[in-house]
């Protein structure tokens, strides 16, 4: 289970009041680095979001030091990382809240299998939404035993 991730933004505090929102949740500080923040859903799991500011990145630490973080400049704006999400709030309002922020959001089928909402955070990022009409979809097809199914049909290139 995914408890938490990170991601960056051009404006940390916004986009984790947002994400919040949608999580039902609140946004709040993130002490580690200082300029970012943390959406969380406040649930059962401890489901959250942090939000660091753009360009950070984590570096490991040397020896027992832990992770660290820093700034490129440089980084890029798109990336290949994406969650795919469950949200206590409705289609229409992942939608009104999109389109408030102005971020790109499309209701998607992923090859027939289930249905997200993919919305785009600051248009660059890309998470993958699961409101409740559309969870069980998804929920369904990553049970192991349709997985299992899925996976025994497809051949593994030698």
């Amino acid at each position: 289970m995914i408890h938490h991730i990170s991601i960056s933004a051009s404006n940390p505090l916004h986009v984790a009041e947002v994400l919040a929102e949608l999580l039902d949740g609140c946004a709040a500080p993130f002490p580690p680095h200082p300029g970012s923040y943390m959406a969380l859903a406040l649930d059962e799991h401890g489901t959250l979001i942090e939000v660091y500011p753009a360009g950070t990145e984590l570096l490991p630490g040397t020896d027992t030091e832990q992770a660290t973080f820093s700034t490129n400049a440089f980084a890029y704006s798109f990336g290949a990382v994406h969650a795919a999400i469950s949200v206590p709030v409705s289609q229409e309002k992942i939608q009104e809240v999109a389109q408030r922020e102005g971020w790109r959001s499309l209701h998607c089928s992923r090859d027939g299998l289930f249905e997200v909402i993919e919305l785009w955070i600051e248009n660059t990022m890309m998470i993958e939404l699961l409101p409740p009409s559309i969870a069980c979809q998804y929920l369904e097809f990553v049970q192991p035993e349709n997985l299992k199914q899925m996976l025994s049909a497809v051949a593994v290139p030698a």
